[in-house]
């Protein structure tokens, strides 16, 4: 039989949904590639060659080489980002925040943008909420999955992309993609009022076809592990210091270190002080994970 290549969708009870040029298959794994690499378990996203033995069923030969590789949750070749969070219910909250673009930073995906959800509910100034991540120079999209207002930007920005939607539970990223397109009829979920944090209704990650593309709904996490990386490579994940890292000790932390630009930068109001707190913070965990 002849080897074509296709995209994986989904991988449910070690079926793997591939979409070809023209069908949908039901794929496993050739033995061989089940014994082979660890890191090249396949997942969503993943380019592979498969033989079919039937005209909807096949088997996966081979797991081509990925351009890049979203940790957690794990999908592959993704082309964009949309960090994901809600103006209210719940707050959002700048480590939170910035965790998520952090991790963004690490996958080696370059478009990253922060989507802003529930707009509808925001009580102050709309051009205000992550106004800190947009000087850092994020594409800051202020959307309503409810009213409907943004949609047609975020649109433009998913056309012809394999992006995937990550943040906080509760940001309601599976509301915005049925507002998108009701077709998808996505689980959506409530916040719970006792604490704050909106319940998983996406149990795991899936490539959705799009306006050209895909978009990846995800399971929603309030904490994400900051796992391989070391803490002298944090201050790379926040670009916006580069613009003030004239510091007078190279390499520098910016934290401790006397004639530090970032942290001076921070105190002036130049850099975001939140940006900064948050780093700080992250910093610091980082460092004890390292004792």
């Amino acid at each position: 039989m002849v080897a074509e290549q296709g995209r994986i969708l989904k991988v449910y009870n070690n079926v793997l949904h591939v979409a070809t040029e023209d069908h949908m298959i039901l794929c496993k794994l050739r033995g061989r590639v089940k014994k082979g690499r660890s890191e090249l378990t396949p997942v969503p996203g993943d380019i592979v060659s498969l033989e079919r033995i039937s005209s909807d069923e096949g088997v996966i030969e081979r797991i081509e080489a990925r351009t890049n590789l979203l940790q957690r949750p794990r999908v592959a070749n993704l082309t964009q980002i949309v960090v994901t969070v809600a103006a209210a219910l719940p707050d959002p909250h700048p480590l939170v925040v910035s965790r998520f673009l952090v991790l963004a930073e690490r996958s080696g995906i370059k478009k990253i943008a922060l989507c802003v959800n529930k707009m509808d509910l925001c009580q102050g100034t709309p051009e205000d909420v992550l106004a800190a991540y947009e000087a850092a120079g994020y594409p800051v999209l202020r959307v309503s999955a409810e009213q409907g207002t943004g949609l047609r930007e975020l649109h433009e920005r998913l056309a012809g992309e394999i992006t995937v939607f990550a943040g906080p539970s509760g940001a309601g990223k599976s509301s915005l993609l049925n507002a998108l397109d009701p077709s998808l009829a996505l689980l959506t979920g409530v916040v719970s009022e006792k604490i704050g944090r909106g319940r998983h209704t996406t149990r795991r990650a899936e490539l959705l076809p799009f306006a050209g593309g895909y978009v990846v709904d995800t399971p929603g996490f309030t904490q994400q592990e900051l796992t391989e990386i070391a803490p002298e490579e944090l201050a790379a994940c926040f670009p916006e210091f580069a613009r003030h890292a004239s510091c007078r000790f190279a390499p520098c932390s910016h934290s401790h270190e006397p004639s530090c630009a970032v942290k001076a930068a921070a105190e002036t109001g130049e850099l975001s002080r939140e940006r900064y707190d948050a780093y700080i913070a992250l910093l610091d965990e980082l460092k004890l994970k390292r004792k």
